[in-house]
């Protein structure tokens, strides 16, 4: 047995981590004691401990993801960091990275739980629940949340009260509430488009509980990291699946982009779609690279020199070839399913000038196809007997390869 002595108000955090450590090491290898009573105490006892530990936690975190430590240690977020290194799963992660970020925001939640008066369930319920609100409605929020735990609300029912929060509010500070949910209900669904003025779009709305169930069924595997490599955080990871389902791995796509030839040679003239969208160059550039879609390319005083046709590029049987080939993204470990890749010129295709042959096509999904197109430097081609291409990322100089223990894999 190992013997622990540490001076608690002299000690480093180093330290303490240490003599927890070996605590809880000590702790979990004795056996449980025969009676149910003493278990019940223990157990109690050992829980408020670890709410505790949880809020110590959730602070350093919090310093990391501020940060962005985990990028210098090839990660490509925070909570893909949790996930690999913390061993926790994907709603563990999400929820201790969501209270970590709002610990700033929740000066009486966060002392609470610090001094042992609150839980740790209770500090994410309300972290959850206040996210996305304002400065002033997020501290009337926290008073109102740390109310009801004070009333003896379970968690669960302090989280149901902290979805319609916003409304709460609203109605005591005399405010309108939000005329979406108030006109439809929370029964009905809804989405609400409106275009930008660069041809991007917004996009707000609603999901019932049946919708949503869809939603993650069909969206969440699609939007998890491409690999090591992949910077973007879920929002975008989520936006890049949803165009991959409506565009069907781009064989649902009826997209005409319009475009000069100087635009498309390394000009900076921006393209635009039929109704006159305009299109920045550099993104015209990588549409017109994406096997499948349709670009008219002008020539001086937009003279139509090509139109180019969907069976000019992939036709139906290559594409069915290509999906029985690649049953994933051609990129090394990347999980995103061929059927909604997108066709790619695995030497690349400019103006025409490279054939179309069914050796020279991968499926590649739509961020790692744009990816490669900005930068083909770093990608290293693979061609296996069976003639499938295989794409691997080279590795940034000086990145330390980080690789978990087993035992966190399997947490």
């Amino acid at each position: 047995m190992e013997a622990v002595g540490v001076d608690l108000a002299a000690a480093s955090t180093m330290e303490l981590v240490n003599a927890a450590s070996a605590i809880a090491a000590e702790l979990a290898s004795r056996a449980v004691p025969d009676s149910a009573a003493a278990c019940l105490e223990l157990a109690e006892g050992l829980a408020a401990a670890g709410d505790l530990q949880e809020a110590a936690l959730v602070g350093l975190i919090g310093v990391v993801d501020g940060a962005r430590e985990v990028q210098r240690w090839g990660f490509p977020s925070t909570r893909s960091w949790l996930r690999s290194r913390l061993g926790m799963r994907e709603t563990r992660a999400k929820e201790r990275l969501t209270v970590a970020r709002q610990r700033h925001r929740l000066a009486e939640v966060t002392r609470r739980w610090a001094a042992g008066e609150l839980s740790a369930g209770y500090a994410a319920t309300i972290a959850e629940a206040t996210a996305r609100l304002g400065g002033h409605d997020c501290a009337t929020a926290e008073t109102t949340l740390l109310g009801m735990v004070d009333q003896g609300f379970s968690a669960g029912k302090v989280a149901s009260f902290g979805r319609r929060i916003r409304d709460v509010i609203a109605e005591r500070d005399g405010r309108e509430k939000a005329p979406e949910d108030v006109a439809r209900g929370y029964e009905r669904s809804w989405i609400d488009s409106t275009r930008s003025l660069d041809g991007g779009r917004y996009i707000k709305g609603r999901l019932n509980a049946e919708d949503a169930a869809l939603w993650d069924g069909t969206l969440a595997p699609l939007a998890k990291p491409a690999g090591t490599d992949d910077p973007r955080d879920l929002p975008e990871r989520t936006a890049a699946a949803l165009t991959a389902v409506l565009s069907d791995g781009h064989r649902a796509t009826k997209v005409t982009v319009i475009c000069d030839l100087d635009t498309l040679t390394g000009g900076t003239a921006p393209a635009r779609l039929t109704d006159g969208t305009p299109i920045p160059a550099e993104q015209a550039r990588r549409i017109a690279l994406a096997a499948g879609v349709s670009p008219l390319l002008l020539g001086r005083g937009n003279l139509p020199l090509y139109l180019g046709h969907r069976v000019r590029f992939a036709t139906a049987a290559q594409r069915q070839v290509l999906e029985s080939l690649y049953p994933t993204c051609a990129v090394h470990e990347c999980e995103v399913p061929g059927t909604l890749c997108e066709v790619d010129h695995v030497y690349g295709w400019a103006l025409g000038r490279s054939p179309t042959d069914i050796d020279r096509l991968a499926l590649c999904c739509g961020w790692h196809n744009r990816w490669k197109h900005a930068n083909a430097e770093k990608i290293h081609i693979t061609t296996g007997p069976d003639g499938r291409h295989t794409y691997r990322i080279a590795a940034p100089s000086g990145m330390v390869s980080v690789r978990p223990p087993p035992w966190l894999q399997a947490a």
